[in-house]
């Protein structure tokens, strides 16, 4: 149950562009760090002598405690303040990209890399969340929109920066960097921490966490919302940790050419940022999923099925632009599914996405291994259009009914 709250504090024009700026800061960290091993698997693998598939736990377990870590911070964000929580877990971020980066053995990486799914879990679910009480819902999905523009460079630069640094042999180094990045963003969003709390208050809670659960899933588009997401997890990000990889064995590319081509991706993402605006009018919510999920399953096909690398840069920034069309309106959806308890709604979002990401990672490199990675991402560009196309039309009935 949750009990009233506080009234938020509006905010300025200019301090709401500031507090975006500092979230998206520690969103890029955060966003990195799920990503920084991707580009570096074949050759984490080799380093530790382990397969390829063992060598993916540093992705899975990453999102298990990313996934499962949800469960807490969501009514720790709604008890005790959203910024308050963010800010704490982006310094304790700093030591568990620390840990990573001092890891010694294969056993030791995978620990640091579980520890660090579950600092990073609290940032970019709790940023939406804050926005969500902080912003109007008529004005949120632009503003959401910029906010992820941290969270698609921190992908883009993790996967990037994971390249460079495995053909260079210093795997430690993006763990080292990223060590100090969440450092900075961490005193950023502690030197605002009073003015940006009032913007999204605390809210007292009563009852225990499966009764806030079950508060947020009576809500039918709740569960409709949290459905997509899982589903959306396991059929994209399952094989999007294996991008670079294809590039890598099927045309032979080095891993950090093959990261560097995947980090395009994220310019698709960019790409929405800058023209959510006038998609959001143009299309509506319906519109930009279906789009999306057409532009996704395109990218997808291109990227899988092309006899020619140089096809690639386009094929990701497509699949980028698609994904941020698709993901941005779950995204929308769901800060606004179950407003009395926002944090354990926006928590449960992510974890469940999260999850899906886990099973799809795993069920991904066991097809790789046994079926290549050009039939494992072209198998799931059906299925991601499909699933686009049953959200739009359940947000229209949906939309209808309300």
């Amino acid at each position: 149950m949750v009990l009233p709250a506080t009234q938020p504090a509006p905010l300025t024009p200019q301090r709401e562009r500031q507090f975006i700026v500092l979230l998206s800061l520690a969103a890029f960290g955060s966003a990195a760090s799920i990503r920084v091993v991707d580009a570096q698997l074949p050759a984490l693998a080799a380093h530790f002598g382990v397969g390829l598939a063992a060598m993916a736990h540093a992705v899975t377990l990453f999102s298990v405690a990313y996934g499962l870590m949800q469960l807490g911070y969501g009514p720790l964000g709604d008890r005790y303040g959203k910024w308050r929580i963010i800010e704490a877990t982006t310094f304790l971020s700093a030591l568990t990209a620390a840990a990573c980066a001092l890891a010694p053995t294969y056993t030791s990486l995978i620990i640091a890399r579980l520890l660090a799914g579950a600092t990073c879990a609290a940032v970019i679910p709790l940023s939406m969340a804050w926005i969500g009480d902080a912003v109007p819902y008529e004005r949120r999905q632009p503003v959401l929109a910029r906010f992820l523009t941290g969270q698609i460079l921190g992908m883009a630069g993790g996967q990037w920066l994971g390249g460079v640094a495995a053909d260079m042999g210093l795997w430690q180094l993006p763990f080292a960097v990223l060590a100090v990045w969440f450092v900075v963003a961490g005193w950023l969003l502690w030197r605002c921490r009073t003015e940006a709390a009032l913007a999204s208050p605390a809210r007292a809670t009563a009852g225990r966490l499966g009764q806030q659960i079950r508060e947020v899933l009576r809500w039918p588009w709740a569960r409709v919302v949290l459905a997509v997401v899982f589903t959306e997890g396991v059929t994209l990000f399952g094989v999007l940790a294996f991008f670079p990889t294809h590039l890598h064995l099927t045309h032979g590319l080095s891993l950090s050419s093959a990261g560097a081509i995947v980090t395009l991706y994220a310019a698709g993402g960019l790409l929405f940022a800058v023209l959510s605006s006038r998609l959001v009018r143009r299309l509506g919510e319906p519109g930009l999923a279906r789009g999306g999920g057409v532009l996704l399953s395109l990218g997808m096909l291109v990227f899988a099925l092309s006899p020619v690398w140089w096809t690639a840069p386009a094929a990701c920034t497509v699949t980028g632009l698609g994904f941020y069309m698709m993901h941005n309106t779950l995204q929308t959806n769901a800060t606004q599914m179950a407003p009395p308890a926002r944090g354990v709604a926006m928590s449960l979002f992510a974890g469940c996405f999260f999850l899906g990401h886990t099973v799809g990672v795993t069920l991904a490199a066991q097809a790789v291994e046994r079926w290549g990675s050009a039939l494992s991402i072209a198998a799931c560009a059906p299925l991601l259009l499909a699933l686009a196309f049953v959200f739009a039309r359940l947000k229209v009935a949906y939309a209808a009914r309300a």
